[in-house]
């Protein structure tokens, strides 16, 4: 089973936002620790998209 970027991406963000949604939900986002997790997590995720942007742009 291969996974292209894309697909990947998208899982990732789907993660991402289950992870702020249930963080929410249950108030622990209030946590300095939750909140470092989740926001590195929404970094790392924009620093993967810029990456996969770059090079396609690069490739065509």
């Amino acid at each position: 089973m291969t996974f292209s970027k894309n697909t990947l991406a998208l899982i990732y963000t789907g993660v991402l936002l289950f992870g702020f949604f249930i963080s929410g939900l249950f108030d622990v986002l209030d946590y300095i620790i939750v909140k470092l997790l989740l926001f590195t997590g929404f970094a790392l995720l924009v620093f993967i998209l810029v990456w996969i942007a770059v090079k396609n742009s690069n490739t065509k």
